[in-house]
């Protein structure tokens, strides 16, 4: 495992995927191993967030000493490391496989990613803080390279694409699984701590002028009567202009291929 002077002295370095060291079996305490503390860390995590997780208080939601952990892991990094791996994990790479052709591939990955987002809060800001190199990490990198290979872009481009449409899943839905949980922290459902809050500013006299340009989206938005079905609609209609720019953009890529094409026959007089 990682030790936390290994980590502050090489981040850049740091991953317990890098140990190559097989999961530590008997020896601790009885029925407890690293998947079992994993996924007391997940469940903890869900409920209380990255700030609250300690190795004491995980210990105690599963019964043992503290030390006892550190048969199986060396610093809480570690956890939260397989804990991030074991979220990536929830993504369906099956139903992927079966969507089809690369549109409906890519609409799917990016779904899944952000039901997993949105079930797991802690995740999103994990993202930069890890290496993120986990096998079942890996394995969704891999789907989502394999299937933006498939559109017919240009290699240079397609790095490019990803983040288009990835990085785009990443703020959505970190910021719908952080307004939910703002929501159920403040005892609301999101459907009552949106129109709450909207209500708020728009019926102070203070905010009237400069929400007046911003009045007919917002009276839009209510007509929908559902923070759930706004969420949903606003990332199907970005990820289909998303999806239509890969498109517009692989047919560009072809238009130049081919004119660039036309300049060397003619050039050398073929």
């Amino acid at each position: 495992m990682v030790k936390a002077a290994d980590r502050a002295r090489n981040p850049a370095r740091s991953s317990v995927w890098l140990e190559n060291r097989a999961p530590r079996t008997g020896g601790g305490p009885a029925g407890l191993d690293r998947d079992r503390i994993v996924g007391a860390a997940v469940r903890m995590l869900d409920e209380e967030g990255l700030a609250k997780l300690s190795m004491r208080r995980l210990a105690a939601e599963l019964g043992v000493t503290a030390m006892s952990l550190y048969w199986y892991v060396d610093t809480k990094d570690d956890i939260i490391e397989f804990a991030v791996d074991t979220a990536y994990g929830e993504i369906d790479l099956a139903a992927v496989d079966a969507a089809g052709g690369w549109r409906e591939r890519l609409q799917v990955l990016a779904m899944e990613y952000r039901r997993m987002l949105v079930r797991h809060p802690w995740m999103s800001p994990c993202a930069g803080q890890y290496l993120n190199i986990g096998p079942r990490a890996i394995d969704v990198g891999s789907k989502i390279q394999e299937t933006v290979g498939d559109t017919g872009l240009p290699l240079g481009r397609q790095p490019s694409a990803m983040s288009a449409v990835f990085q785009f899943v990443y703020g959505y839905g970190t910021i719908e699984s952080q307004f939910e949980r703002r929501a159920a922290e403040a005892g609301m459902s999101q459907d009552d701590f949106y129109g709450e809050s909207v209500r708020a500013f728009r019926d102070d006299p203070s905010f009237v002028e400069a929400l007046a340009p911003m009045a007919d989206i917002l009276d839009e938005r209510a007509s929908h009567g559902s923070v759930t079905a706004i969420w949903d609609r606003d990332f199907d209609y970005a990820l289909d202009v998303l999806i239509a720019g890969i498109e517009v953009m692989v047919e560009r890529s072809r238009t130049e291929d081919a004119s660039e094409g036309l300049g060397t026959e003619d050039a050398s007089g073929e």
